[in-house]
């Protein structure tokens, strides 16, 4: 098994990232200093998301396939997609729809830097999705223009969240190989096959894995990562994400 002591030195060599998410933290850090927090939705006062637009969110609910995670009519064990493509994780889970007010919040959570999210939004996780006992967590690797542009990782900064909330360990056991265009461009199958082969995993992996994104849209992603994984040893690989966007 992976753990995140053996990540740390994923980052060797490559001090300008270091260094530019340093600064990038500090200047947030400074900014929520400054200046009053408002609901990134409404722009009360109070916090990232204020409690209103909190109970407001958009939830996945109960009528969803078993495999995917995805919203169906009815619940069913496997949807029409997931006949189609057989996924390579057991089973996928979203605690929102991606859709709204849930829009807003993952918008200002990944490219305007509200950073303090992670914690709120793993907690809204958390209170949907039962952590699976004995699983190591882990998360979909960033592309690197697109952290450096952000100055952080959001996936990353979920599953740290939800490996402290559900007491499981984490590590960060995938890389990606090649540079890969935006997966938001694409369409379905053009998704599938942007990602190919775009992930591997950086050592032998052990036992159950829960493999964390934010937005759960094809499925492409995080169901090549899984593959990764499923390679290098894992017995099953679960995929846990904040929103599921529509069919």
């Amino acid at each position: 098994m992976i753990t995140e002591s053996h990540a740390s030195g994923a980052d060797d060599g490559q001090p300008f990232q270091r260094g530019y998410s340093f600064w990038t933290t500090r200047v947030s850090m400074l900014i929520d200093l400054l200046l009053p927090r408002r609901c990134v939705s409404c722009g009360r006062s109070g916090g990232p998301v204020c409690r209103a637009c909190l109970d407001g969110l958009p939830r996945v609910g109960a009528s969803h396939c078993s495999r995917c995670g995805g919203p169906t009519a009815v619940p069913m064990l496997r949807c029409r997609d997931c006949a189609r493509t057989s996924p390579a994780y057991a089973t996928a889970r979203s605690a929102l729809l991606y859709e709204g007010v849930t829009r807003l919040v993952v918008s200002a959570w990944k490219e305007r830097g509200v950073r303090t999210l992670a914690n709120q939004l793993a907690a809204i996780i958390g209170a949907d999705i039962p952590a699976r006992g004995g699983a190591t967590v882990t998360w979909v690797p960033p592309d690197l223009s697109r952290q450096l542009r952000r100055g952080h990782h959001p996936a990353r900064a979920l599953a740290r969240e939800l490996a402290a909330q559900w007491g499981t360990p984490g590590g960060d056991l995938l890389i990606r190989t090649r540079p890969a265009r935006r997966q938001a461009r694409l369409a379905r199958a053009e998704r599938y096959t942007n990602v190919c082969g775009a992930f591997e995993s950086r050592g032998p992996c052990e036992g159950e894995i829960v493999l964390v994104d934010d937005v759960f849209t094809t499925g492409a992603t995080v169901d090549e990562c899984a593959r990764a994984l499923r390679r290098a040893g894992a017995t099953r690989v679960d995929v846990v994400t904040l929103a599921r966007a529509p069919r």
